[in-house]
């Protein structure tokens, strides 16, 4: 994956808001992505798991691997 705004981004960020966590293992972060899927299942008890697909689909299209922080 390039850097932040790629092409590959845009498509983690499309399979991240589907399910939560999966443009994460596409960028290669598969504890971000369990962690983003585990959360979203607790939050859909609430009926609140379509905030962690919006959040989770906005991490994968602005990650970049070559920032450290």
């Amino acid at each position: 994956m390039a850097g932040r705004g790629s092409g590959g981004n845009v498509i983690a960020a499309l399979c991240s808001f589907f399910i939560p966590g999966l443009g994460q293992l596409l960028q290669g972060r598969p504890f971000v992505g369990l962690i983003h899927l585990a959360i979203d299942l607790l939050l859909w008890m609430f009926m609140l798991g379509w905030l962690m697909h919006i959040y989770s689909a906005y991490s994968a299209a602005v990650f970049d691997p070559y920032r450290l922080d």
